[in-house]
């Protein structure tokens, strides 16, 4: 394993060295110590190496992800994992504002709550969250799964597209053109896969969650559900 003192070297460094590794390469394993809530850390990786982070991060960690597996030992400022491609992104702890927005791929996984907007704006990520989230969650988002083992704040998924909500908890409010929807098998067998990947298999099963999607009605603007808007 190799190991990076953030506070020694510098970030400039770290991302410099973390993005030379394109393809394949033999240096796959590496940690991160004295982090002590850098932004932009492990930022635009594109190669499959495994990275650790022994403490909590700032803004924007492991944004624009890509093949690389990123595991915060800590707690995540806003934004993490934003606008992440594919690869995996494992939070020890808590999340602050819009973890995974604009996300288009690979897994996010929030091992404590996650704050306000989580998943806003996802195209194709999907997220588990063992804990609870915050309002104005899932706000637009168009496609991918959000998991929450926890409660959900107001505004769960308003202006929702085809994106698939499932809450084990209880939901504050739900968002404009977001409702509750039938959990058929198809469903219980993506959930029980994204409960598996998401280390969470243990903690809840899928017949405990219920669902909830678009209803379709805000797709394009109809002067009749002009009050929704």
């Amino acid at each position: 394993m190799q190991t990076f003192d953030l506070e020694a070297q510098g970030l400039r460094a770290l991302n410099t060295t973390l993005h030379a590794l394109k393809g394949q390469t033999n240096e796959t394993a590496w940690e991160i110590i004295n982090p002590k809530g850098s932004h932009a850390i492990a930022v635009g990786l594109d190669a499959p190496v495994d990275v650790t982070v022994r403490g909590s991060t700032g803004y924007y960690c492991a944004g624009m992800n890509k093949q690389a597996t990123v595991r915060v030992k800590g707690s995540a400022g806003p934004g993490v994992a934003e606008n992440m491609m594919s690869g995996t992104v494992i939070i020890d702890g808590d999340a602050s504002q819009y973890a995974g927005a604009t996300g288009r791929g690979g897994l996010l996984v929030i091992k404590g709550n996650a704050s306000s907007r989580c998943g806003i704006s996802m195209k194709g990520i999907e997220i588990v969250v063992h804990g609870n989230i915050g309002h104005m969650s899932a706000f637009m988002a168009q496609s991918g799964s959000l998991v929450v083992l926890g409660d959900a704040g107001e505004a769960l998924g308003d202006s929702l597209y085809e994106a698939k909500l499932f809450v084990r908890g209880s939901v504050k409010s739900l968002g404009a053109d977001c409702i509750e929807k039938e959990m058929r098998p198809e469903h219980l067998e993506l959930l029980a896969d994204l409960l598996k990947r998401g280390e969470a298999d243990g903690k809840a099963k899928p017949e405990e969650f219920k669902r909830y999607g678009s209803a379709r009605k805000l797709y394009t603007f109809n002067i009749d559900n002009a009050s929704s808007y």
